[in-house]
């Protein structure tokens, strides 16, 4: 072999092993994608949830986190970051390196609702990766035990027949707990008052006095009491009945149309990289489904559920069209 093209060669399979090094490194061969996911995760994780501890969102998440952690070997930290109506919380996700290691443990909220009721610091199609969903918190319909209706179609009777005179609670403008009243006056053709509070502690607590005569809300948080006759249980308000309940119809059985399916979802930044959301999804979906955190979320009302990012990222567009005309017609602002 002649030396110069000996040289020549040499320096041409150096050229281009840099190049597919650098490749390699920004993500863009497969092999080094494949060895990504492989080794993930690495270091801790935080998983970020925008409420503060103890709601249905929290307990969701540290069910998650602590059998994750279990299984990989790394902790996977739960922190509590609430605020501006969920947006906090998720801006400080959107705005963190994308490499996995950062998540949020996402709602109705955030994708459906708050972009419709003022500017938010993020871009809920661009700015996160939806992973899988992970939750369904079914939402009731009760009324304090003053009002003398016993299904749906009698408290519309009696709402009709006492226009302006009966108030229903929320968490806050805009939450799912108002949405859900709303959508059911505005196609009932109801008038009543609505009355927001700081949360749904001091919402049920009015309820249970009679200062409050109807609430649509998590089913965990009002159970008790109507085990306890302090609050009348009336229907579901998912799109179809619960699978814990199937004897408890559905409000869309009466009303049409009228329903609040909140769900709970895990995000991470937008560009994280495929095999890691995949991986994660898979992860997560085996920790849901084994038998004592199914069972342990069942116990609390909450029914644990996974989807395809894909499936998530379609539930997104179509509640935030759904929700987007409720909220834009009823002229819905925020706190």
């Amino acid at each position: 072999m002649r030396p110069g093209f000996a040289r020549r060669l040499a320096k041409h399979f150096m050229t281009t092993r840099v190049i597919a090094s650098c490749l390699m490194a920004a993500g863009l061969l497969g092999p080094a994608t494949n060895a990504t996911a492989q080794t993930f995760p690495a270091k801790p994780v935080r998983f970020i949830v925008p409420i503060t501890p103890g709601g249905s969102n929290d307990v969701v998440a540290r069910a998650i986190a602590q059998k994750l952690t279990e299984t990989w070997g790394q902790p996977v930290v739960v922190e509590n970051r609430p605020g501006a109506g969920m947006n906090l919380g998720a801006e400080a996700v959107a705005k963190s390196p994308a490499d996995g290691y950062t998540w949020l443990l996402g709602a109705n909220n955030i994708f459906a609702f708050n972009p419709h009721m003022g500017k938010v610091p993020f871009d809920v199609f661009k700015d996160f990766a939806p992973v899988t969903t992970v939750a369904v918190v079914p939402f009731v319909m009760v009324v304090n035990p003053s009002v003398p209706a016993k299904n749906v179609a009698e408290f519309i009777a009696y709402a009709k027949a006492n226009p302006a005179k009966l108030n229903y609670a929320s968490s806050g403008n805009g939450s799912p707990q108002q949405l859900a009243t709303e959508l059911l006056a505005r196609t009932a053709g109801l008038s009543m008052t609505h009355v927001p509070y700081k949360g749904a502690v001091p919402a049920i607590t009015d309820l249970l006095g009679g200062r409050i005569q109807l609430f649509i809300g998590a089913v965990n948080s009002l159970m008790p009491h109507v085990k306890e006759n302090k609050l009348r249980l009336l229907a579901g308000a998912g799109a179809k009945r619960f699978a814990t309940m199937p004897e408890l119809p559905a409000i869309a059985e009466t009303v049409p149309g009228v329903a609040m399916d909140v769900w709970l979802g895990v995000f991470m930044p937008g560009a994280t990289p495929r095999d890691i959301v995949t991986k994660v999804n898979g992860d997560i979906a085996r920790a849901l489904n084994s038998p004592d955190v199914r069972s342990s979320l069942a116990a609390q009302g909450i029914e644990a559920a996974t989807s395809t990012p894909e499936t998530l990222a379609q539930t997104i567009r179509d509640d935030h069209a759904r929700w987007g005309r409720v909220i834009t017609e009823a002229n819905i602002k925020a706190d």
